[in-house]
């Protein structure tokens, strides 16, 4: 499962990556069976960068009864994260005024994540992984739940109907599709359109036009 990816869409800064899969956690996670079908679940994943001789991880779970869990433990699997996209009009483009030849487009960043699943089924291992989730997504309310507030007993019970899962990172790939392949004054009639857009993800693309616009270098 390769992704399509001209070199002027490439996103290769690790930060940036952590970033998008952090406010963007709800991870497509893919595999193929030994008859060529393919498994998919949608599941919040929470990213561990790479530190000095540890690999990047990815951790979460799902539930016992999904089947996908079955063959899951040691297989390849590519977790896809969606960004911010939004739609792009020929409208938005000035050279348009001198140049009729121009279709929609959609500009859009993904992140892909690929690697080695270990299945996780050890009470304490799958307690720190629900921890873990909770506190993360929790942080940033006023008053953030904690799996404290919920009877052991319960939640021992809850653990009992999940699996967790732990992907070790053997690739990590970034598509910014962000007007790269436009002339400089058709991404920023993007950008400028897309500014005052309802949709917060257009938006946020209007922000990532420019910034791309940015790191453009400069024509002598």
């Amino acid at each position: 499962m390769l992704m399509y990816l001209p070199t002027s869409f490439a996103e290769e800064r690790p930060e940036v990556l952590a970033d998008l899969i952090a406010r963007h956690p709800l991870g497509l996670l893919l595999t193929t069976e030994d008859g060529g079908g393919i498994q998919a679940s949608h599941l919040p994943l929470l990213f561990q960068p790479a530190t000095a001789g540890t690999p990047a991880l990815l951790r979460g779970h799902l539930a016992l009864a999904n089947p996908h869990g079955r063959t899951l433990d040691g297989a390849t699997a590519l977790v896809v994260f969606q960004g911010p996209n939004a739609y792009i009009s020929p409208s938005n483009y000035p050279s348009k005024q001198r140049d009729p030849r121009h279709v929609p487009t959609w500009n859009y960043a993904v992140v892909h994540v690929r690697g080695r699943v270990r299945v996780v089924t050890e009470a304490p291992a799958l307690l720190a992984i629900v921890d873990q989730l909770s506190n993360e997504f929790e942080r940033e309310r006023a008053e953030p739940w904690s799996l404290a507030q919920a009877p052991r007993a319960y939640v021992d019970n809850l653990l009992r109907g999940i699996i967790g899962i732990e992907l070790t990172v053997t690739s990590l790939q970034g598509k910014w599709k962000m007007s790269q392949n436009r002339l400089a004054e058709d991404a920023a009639g993007v950008a400028a359109a897309l500014r005052s857009a309802p949709s917060e993800h257009a938006r946020e693309v209007s922000q990532l036009v420019e910034e791309a616009l940015l790191r453009r270098t400069p024509t002598k």
